[in-house]
């Protein structure tokens, strides 16, 4: 018994037993940004000859992401149960994104008192991780254990297969750079970072290792070492930079970095004060001030260097005015500036909201940290504090190195060679690139830059969110890519720039002994985006793709050493190279339990932004989300929200139709749509059309002769001149045989000749 059911468009030969069994087969679902018809799968599992029965359910795997699972009864005389040919068969007839990520074998599937399939009694399957696309393959030789030992590591998978692409099983571009250090010392091998982006499987850079083995090829870089601490030690190049700024501007919270966090639980604080010293003693940085020796910055590392704790009690408020007084505390702790030859150069302070309700704050110099090091104090503040807490002795495992010693490393790596390379890279690569990006503003851009700054928060719904990432696994781009892309479009059309250029913070942390460290080790990457002609998303992302590989390949590089390399003309008003940064936060910090606390992260900032533009999103569960940072000397909060609107009707734009030529990407929101095309057009108006625009000029030449008509600041004409220019223009184009409805094209500065053009057309 067989017969023909439709789905669709599609028509599918089905037993009879299936569809009574099922009763279901029409049901749609979205995944990833796919709409999916699930009898579609159904149909192809119904007609291989090893399954009896099958049904097709979407289901949240751990980290709540819907997935496809196949459930299937095999045939009595069938002992196949073989996945890889399941799989295979479905891969052969339906796309990427309808085949199951798990298939589950049962004796019999459940049913409910209707005699439909019973979801509840259905069993969890074994979800790897979002994205599995292939059949479970153990590791086959010692190059794949090593790897896939790494992989499960750093995903927090327990298990990989040697064909699991690394991006569709959560990794990204941060994980993958801590992939490459990891090759480095455990394989000692060095690979570039590019090729896992081109080989994103076990068994594709399993290959690779084992090549570099046979030829002999061992890692390049060298270790970092101690350094002597008996002789005066070099800052960072980094450092080296944040140190002149100081100077330039002493007082200035620019380059403070707050972290908040709001404690709810009992507070043990001796525990707490005493791992926060226990902090200070174990990272050097943190008991380093700067001092100046002969006009030269040199590091000077304490022995011991107490850490004060600020205590506040804002319990006694209204409680309707608590968290607004709060939010005031920590804005005036993150403000106050640091003092880099006396120290300390990180404050702590701890605010009472209520009952067993705190806010901690946690304010760091940039010179001595970054966005990385919040997380490292973050979980070993939490670590030290469940064991002292507990009247444990306190188990961190010791440090390999100390941010000195990068510093004297990094001074010796990039020497010779080896900066000849990198700079190399970078001068071909902003070689002709625009100095500034040319935003619309608000307001006339000041003299001096200011650094004021605000923030808007924005949200991506879940649905765009999964296309984005849909389309990114299609066209091999990571979702930090193809965010980049559409944020460089955006710039693009804004500025009427076809050539952008955008600054990306990178961590920096490509080695595995400096991961553990706080210290400054962030770079800042130029990425210069084409986005000239009629290039489509879709190309752009392949373009994007590329100039973002090859930064990471040359990331090394400081950003000081290449402003002091390129020597772009210097502009008080503006930064160096690029004025809008875009990042992607891999690593936000989490909320953490130790023992009867919780710790929450908190929003803090200082009010303060370094560019233009500061765009930071982080993908959080099922969307994305961000903040759009800008400088308030040049706009205006209702101009920010249009812009954060825009950018997310881009994106949207971009995920329906990726073959749409950039230019025909839509921006503008249906409200301001209807402003622009009906309200501004006076649709339904009635206007009385006595003449052209050519006849009223002339009719205007006639009354004012002798006014001022057009300038631009080297001619101007009167009425009369203009007039008469275009008269003899008009007469020179009717003789070359232009007349009505004849297309001129104009290609013209901004001057009165375009002017004289305009009009000689038109008469």
């Amino acid at each position: 018994g067989t017969r023909l059911y439709r789905t669709g468009d599609q028509a599918r030969w089905l037993t009879d037993g299936t569809l009574d069994f099922l009763g279901r087969i029409d049901q749609q679902v979205k995944i990833r940004g796919f709409r999916i018809e699930l009898g579609e799968i159904e149909a192809v599992l119904a007609k291989h000859p090893a399954l009896r029965q099958a049904a097709v359910i979407d289901r949240a795997d751990a980290t709540g992401q819907p997935r496809l699972v196949a459930y299937m009864v095999a045939q009595p005389v069938s002992s196949a149960r073989s996945i890889d040919d399941l799989r295979s068969t479905l891969k052969s007839q339906l796309p990427e994104y309808m085949v199951p990520a798990a298939f589950v074998f049962l004796d019999e599937l459940p049913l409910n008192a209707n005699g439909k399939l019973d979801r509840k009694q259905l069993p969890e399957p074994e979800f790897s991780r979002q994205g599995l696309t292939g059949g479970y393959v153990a590791p086959r030789n010692e190059a794949e254990s090593a790897l896939a030992v790494i992989w499960q590591e750093l995903l927090g998978i327990d298990r990989v297969g040697v064909h699991d692409n690394f991006f569709t099983i959560g990794g990204h571009s941060l994980l993958a750079t801590q992939v490459m250090s990891r090759v480095r010392e455990q394989l000692d091998i060095e690979l570039p970072l590019r090729e896992l982006f081109l080989e994103p499987t076990i068994a594709q850079l399993g290959r690779l290792v084992q090549d570099a083995q046979l030829r002999g090829l061992s890692a390049k870089l060298p270790p970092i070492q101690r350094a002597d601490r008996s002789v005066p030690l070099s800052l960072s190049f980094a450092q080296e930079r944040l140190w002149f700024l100081s100077q330039l501007e002493p007082d200035s919270p620019l380059y403070n970095v707050p972290v908040a966090v709001r404690i709810r639980g009992k507070l043990n604080r001796a525990a707490l004060v005493q791992s926060l010293q226990a902090i200070i003693d174990r990272h050097e940085v943190l008991r380093t001030t700067f001092e100046t020796v002969d006009g030269y910055p040199q590091l000077r590392i304490h022995d011991a260097l107490p850490l004060p704790l600020e205590e506040v009690d804002l319990s006694d408020q209204p409680a309707a005015q608590r968290e607004q007084a709060v939010r005031e505390w920590a804005m005036r702790a993150a403000l106050e500036p640091f003092d880099l030859v006396r120290g300390p150069l990180v404050r702590a302070g701890l605010a009472r909201v209520g009952e067993n309700d705190l806010v901690f704050l946690w304010t760091m110099h940039h010179i001595v940290s970054d966005g990385w090091s919040t997380g490292v104090m973050f979980r070993e503040v939490s670590t030290l504090y469940r064991a002292i807490a507990g009247g444990q002795a306190p188990n961190l495992p010791a440090l390999p190195v100390q941010y000195a010693d990068f510093a004297a490393w990094q001074r010796t790596y990039l020497t010779g060679d080896e900066l000849d390379r990198q700079l190399s890279y970078w001068k071909d690569q902003l070689r002709g690139a625009p100095a500034t990006l040319e935003l619309p503003t608000d307001r006339q851009r000041p003299t001096v830059q200011s650094f004021r700054g605000a923030y808007e928060s924005f949200e991506l719904p879940r649905e765009l969110t999964s296309q984005l990432q849909a389309l990114g696994t299609s066209e091999g781009t990571t979702l930090f890519m193809t965010l980049l892309a559409a944020f460089q479009t955006l710039m693009s059309r804004y500025s009427g720039q076809p050539d952008v250029c955008v600054g990306t913070p990178i961590a920096g942390r490509n080695r595995a002994e400096i991961e553990p460290l706080i210290g400054f080790f962030v770079n800042t990457l130029v990425l210069r985006g084409n986005l000239e002609g009629g290039q489509s998303f879709r190309q752009l992302l392949q373009r994007t793709r590329e100039a973002t590989l090859g930064a990471y390949a040359h990331q090394d590089l400081p950003f000081e050493r290449l402003v002091d390399e390129l020597q772009p003309r210097r502009n008080t008003g503006r930064s160096p190279l690029f004025q809008v940064i875009f990042g992607l936060h891999n690593a936000p910090l989490p909320t953490v339990e130790s023992g009867e606390l919780t710790f929450t992260p908190m929003e803090s900032d200082t009010a303060t932004v370094k560019f233009d533009l500061s765009v930071a999103v982080q993908q959080h569960g099922d969307r994305i989300v961000g903040r759009w940072g800008y400088n308030s000397d040049l706009f205006d909060p209702a101009t920010m929200t249009g812009m954060i609107a825009h950018f997310r009707n881009l994106l949207e734009g971009a995920v329906r139709d990726p073959d749409q030529a950039l230019s025909r990407l839509p921006l503008l929101t249906a409200a301001e749509c209807q402003v622009v095309l009906q309200d501004w057009s006076g649709a339904g108006a009635t206007f009385a059309v006595e003449s052209g625009l050519a006849e009223r000029f002339a009719a205007q030449a006639l009354r004012t002769p002798l006014a001022l008509a057009v300038g631009d600041g080297v001619t101007s004409l009167t009425y009369a001149e203009l007039d008469q220019r275009s008269n003899q223009l008009a007469q020179h184009l009717r003789g070359l045989g232009v007349g009505a409805e004849s297309l001129v094209g104009l290609c013209l500065e901004r001057a009165v000749s375009t002017v004289v053009g305009i009009l000689g057309i038109l008469k």
